[in-house]
């Protein structure tokens, strides 16, 4: 059996790091629309209240959840008011699934004890620039990891009549608007703002206009209708709008207003080409410097060590003792083995040598 010798850690013999890994996840519009896969990669539920996708078809065990989409507004919000005059869709489950996300991600205003609203700005208790009506983006877990990285949002999509779609596939190739959140730093935190729900960034086009925003640690991307206000037909009507009521083209207000939840989010996903960001994973390492000093560690009583009571290892009797060291132990005060960490090769160790070996601990 080796000898177990040991050699005190203290305070100054550990310390702790942080590290950050990120992965490039790009998401095509051909995933996105379905059409690679017939449609059978998007799942709608009976309850109607939102929509998913994934990178096969949802049936099969090789399947991975890319993201669930659903839309919403406020109840303060002029398409609210259809609710009164009875010409809407699901409006009850659409101001319900705005407040669900206002009061999971930004929390409650006060004393009115009412939902904050969203805002495409770094200051949502300003009441300017309001998202009272928009599309919901909440990525799986398995994409985001830990979180979204700040500053490396992007997402292309269509602002053109929908007869510019491309027959089959309907993925846009004009009128393209590309959101980022170039303005947030991962480093400095600028260009975020921090709320309930963790860190978001602001969507801007090219053009410094704000659409949107994005929420890094919950993962989801919130984009405002006012993208598609100036087209009529956002939603094809009587192709995806899900709706009995209107079935010709609609503009992005008839749309939340007469169309179901599922239809407005195939009008959305039809009009995404390509979206992309890059997660993060958060490894946080205990490192420690095991010390070898030049008088222990020397001898070994692994019963090879010794042929005939002398030492294989030492080719006179004048030489001095050689070992060498092949794994370490991580031992609890009261001797009880909690880890073990091997050499990748043996290492030599005398007299007249001292060793510091560095073993890490990742969780």
């Amino acid at each position: 059996m080796p000898v177990l010798n040991f050699q005190p850690l203290t305070d100054a013999d550990k310390t702790t790091t942080r590290t950050l890994l990120h992965e490039a996840i790009p998401i095509t519009g051909t995933i996105l629309t379905g059409a690679y896969a017939g449609g059978s990669n998007i799942k709608n539920y009976s309850h109607g209240q939102f929509q998913s996708v994934y990178d096969y078809p949802y049936l099969s065990s090789s399947a991975n959840h890319i993201f669930d989409i659903s839309v919403g507004y406020d109840e303060s919000s002029v398409l609210s008011a259809s609710a009164v005059a009875g010409t809407g869709v699901q409006i009850a489950k659409k101001i319900n699934m705005y407040n669900e996300y206002a009061q999971v991600l930004l929390g409650f205003t006060g004393s009115n004890n009412t939902v904050e609203i969203f805002e495409s700005d770094l200051s949502f208790v300003d009441n300017d620039a309001q998202i009272k009506e928009g599309f919901f983006v909440n990525f799986s877990r398995l994409l985001t990891k830990d979180q979204v990285k700040k500053g490396s949002f992007s997402i292309t999509v269509s602002s053109a009549s929908w007869g510019d779609g491309t027959p089959g596939n309907l993925v846009f190739d004009s009128g393209l608007i590309t959101l980022t959140d170039a303005s947030a730093s991962e480093g400095t935190n600028a260009g975020v703002r921090n709320t309930l729900g963790g860190d978001y960034g602001v969507l801007y086009t090219s053009g410094n206009t704000a659409h949107g925003i994005v929420f890094y640690q919950a993962g989801c991307a919130i984009l405002s209708s006012s993208l598609w206000a100036s087209i009529t037909d956002f939603n094809s009507g009587s192709v995806l709008s899900g709706s009995s009521i209107n079935p010709s083209p609609l503009s992005v207000e008839q749309s939340l207003v007469s169309a179901s939840i599922s239809g407005s989010c195939d009008a959305l996903r039809h009009r995404i080409k390509t979206l992309s960001f890059n997660n993060t994973t958060e490894i946080n390492s205990s490192i420690y410097f095991c010390r070898v000093p030049h008088n222990k560690f020397n001898y070994s009583s692994n019963p090879t060590y010794l042929s005939g009571s002398k030492i294989r290892v030492k080719l006179t009797a004048d030489s001095q003792p050689v070992s060498y060291i092949t794994t370490i132990g991580l031992y609890s005060t009261a001797g009880e083995l909690l880890a073990v960490a091997k050499l990748s090769e043996p290492l030599r160790k005398d007299p007249n040598n001292e060793i510091t070996l560095r073993v890490r601990l990742d969780y």
